[in-house]
This record gives structure tokens, C-alpha cells and sequence, in this order.
């Protein structure tokens, strides 16, 4: 098992330190961030917590999932590495850059 777990289903108002909190209850949190916008600030309602064993993680994946956290029952789960993203733009046939079908970008000759 990873030590990494994911945790959603966030209230807005959970912060870093108190998701760190709340998991300490079931050992050493190594980090915990809630993952917000760039541009906001504001929570996108889901975050990860960090454990430094893998028996504090397990202990934590089945004490914490469907409990309640700032009003809100959240979802624990083993954390998955991050898959690559594609990308949004594609060479047309004179090499300049192109926005896929979702708009923008050049379209044709002009």
C-alpha cells in the first residue's frame, strides 16, 4: 500500500492544517494539503494526506473514510500517480499551432 492516501468530498472550508489534524489520529501525517485553484484560492474539495508508514496509512484509509469532517462525510482512498494530460493543441499543415475543436486558435486560410 502507498502512504499517500486521497481524501475527498471536502468541505470548503477545510484548510491544510486541519486536514493534517484530523488524520494525526491515526499516526504521524508527514504533509496534508488541500488542492485549491490557482487563480481562486478556493478548494476544488479534495486533498491528500501523507503518512510515514504504510500501516498508519492503512489504519487511516479504514478509520477516516465515511467519517465526518467539517460537516461533510468524506472519501478516502489509496492515492493513484497523477496520468499525463494531453495536450489541448495539435501542429496544422503549416506547423503553426492549433486549438482542438474546442475553439479558438486558427481555422483555415484566410
Amino acid at each position: 500500500m502507498s502512504t499517500k492516501l486521497f481524501v475527498g468530498s471536502l468541505s470548503w472550508d477545510t484548510k491544510d492544517d486541519g486536514l493534517k489534524q484530523f488524520f494525526s489520529q491515526f499516526g504521524n501525517v508527514v504533509s496534508a494539503s488541500v488542492i485549491t485553484y490557482r487563480d481562486t484560492g478556493r478548494s476544488k474539495g479534495f486533498g491528500f494526506v501523507e503518512y510515514a508508514t504504510d500501516e498508519e496509512a492503512k489504519k487511516a484509509l479504514e478509520g477516516a473514510n465515511g467519517q465526518e469532517l467539517d460537516g461533510r462525510k468524506i472519501v478516502v482512498n489509496e492515492a493513484r500517480p497523477m496520468q499525463p494530460r494531453e495536450n489541448n493543441f495539435r501542429r496544422d499543415d503549416r506547423g503553426g499551432d492549433r486549438r482542438d475543436s474546442r475553439g479558438g486558435g486558427r481555422r483555415g486560410d484566410y
